[in-house]
This record gives structure tokens, C-alpha cells and sequence, in this order.
């Protein structure tokens, strides 16, 4: 099992890594190509104790799945990069009768694909490297002032949306956007700006069997699965 873990944690940097990089300056989808829903890399129970095996296939399977297909459906006659990413940076760039139906199911595409690969196993999920300890520190101070600042963020997002730790000008920074958007968006979309390593969804579909209305519950137990070998890669790129 634990050797199976490792070969699917490889597979899930690998993939993270994907997420912000084309092949090429020139690669695109053309509208018979399809973005495509990721497999997870680990079981549906994986993560029963915080996060419920019903809330996990319906999160990945009906929500992820759904916003995958309308992005494809939105993206048909449209030359879009291959990369969910590079797709991200570019949604203020879009024809205005595109712009809304991508940046909303591209944003849920990749927000979910960079939240899969920074879940793992309780005690499974490594440590901060010393490179991403001595950022944090130097942005905030400690390890606990980041995640006091984190859940605030994820705590004060008022309805859908997300928590972001993401990178800007060689410093750590802590945002939320509303409903699917992401950093990686122009800053007149989203409020905020950087390269996202560890991101947190608070759309109640993502806690609500399990915790109601108990948010805070939910924040507070996430730490214990986060993927921080994800983390260090993403912060090392």
C-alpha cells in the first residue's frame, strides 16, 4: 500500500506540474479536442475521517465531471490553450460571449485539478521543505500565523469560493476569490494574483454532508490531510 501511495504521490507532482506548463507556446485545442476530468490517485475513502466517501464521489465525479464537460462545451470553436493554466491567464482575453462560461467552468476544471494533488493520507503527505518553511516564516512569520491567516481567509469568504497560498514577487501571500475564480487570473477578475501551492474549497458541496454549516470544522481538519510534497514542488517550479 505504501509503495502504491508513493508511485500515485509521484504521479499527482507530476500532474501538478502539468497544470502550469503547455508544451509549447503553440499549444492549443482545437474544438474537436476535449479537456479532459483527471483521475484521483487515491480511493474514494481515502480521506474518511475528514472528508466522506459520498462528498468525494459526488465532488469529483458530478461537480468536477460537470465543469469539465461545459468547459468543453464553451470552448467549441475556439483555439484555447492545452494548459488549464495558461487557459487561466488568458480568460480576460476571450470573446465576451465566451468569457463567462470559461472562466467560470475553466476556473472549476482547474481549481478542482490543483486540489486533488494537494490531498493525501493522513501522515502520508510529507512536510514542508526547508525551502517553503524559511518562506513562510519570512512572509508571516510561522507556520501558525500562515495557517491563522490561511483560515481566515478560507473562514471570511463569504458563500462559494476558495482559499489561495500563492506566490507573488518572490514572497508568499494568503487571498480568496469568489465562486471558481483563481491567481493565476488577471487580477481585475479574481482580486488577487501569483501562482497558487496550496489552495482550499469552501463551496459548501465540498464539506456540507459531513460538517452542515460547520466551516470551521471542516478548515481545521482539511490540515491534516494537506499534500505537502504537492506544495514543495509547486513553490519550487
Amino acid at each position: 500500500m505504501k509503495r502504491r501511495f508513493f508511485l500515485n504521490t509521484a504521479a499527482v507532482a507530476a500532474a501538478s506540474s502539468l497544470l502550469f506548463r503547455a508544451e509549447n507556446s503553440f499549444a492549443y485545442l482545437l474544438a474537436e479536442d476535449q479537456y479532459s476530468l483527471p483521475s484521483l490517485p487515491y480511493t474514494h475513502d481515502a480521506f474518511d475521517a475528514i472528508i466522506d466517501t459520498q462528498t468525494m464521489q459526488i465532488h469529483h465525479g458530478k461537480h468536477h465531471a460537470s465543469y469539465v464537460a461545459n468547459l468543453n462545451k464553451a470552448s467549441v470553436g475556439l483555439q484555447l490553450p492545452k494548459s488549464p493554466a495558461e487557459l487561466m491567464s488568458r480568460i480576460h482575453t476571450l470573446p465576451d460571449e465566451k468569457k463567462s462560461a470559461i472562466r467560470n467552468n475553466g476556473g472549476g476544471h482547474f481549481n478542482h485539478t490543483l486540489f486533488w494533488t494537494l490531498l493525501a493520507p493522513q501522515t502520508q503527505g510529507g512536510e514542508p521543505s526547508a525551502e517553503v518553511m524559511q518562506a513562510i516564516q519570512s512572509s508571516f512569520g510561522s507556520m501558525d500565523t500562515m495557517k491563522e491567516q490561511f483560515t481566515a481567509a478560507a473562514m471570511s469568504r463569504f458563500g462559494s469560493g476558495w482559499a489561495w497560498l500563492y506566490k507573488k514577487n518572490n514572497r508568499l501571500l494568503i487571498g480568496s476569490t469568489a465562486n471558481q475564480d483563481n491567481p493565476l487570473m488577471d487580477e481585475s477578475l479574481s482580486g488577487i494574483s501569483g501562482k497558487p501551492i496550496l489552495c482550499l474549497d469552501v463551496w459548501e458541496h465540498a464539506y456540507y454532508l459531513k460538517y452542515q454549516n460547520r466551516r470551521a470544522d471542516y478548515v481545521k481538519a482539511w490540515w491534516n490531510i494537506v499534500n505537502w510534497n504537492t506544495v514543495n514542488s509547486l513553490f519550487a517550479e
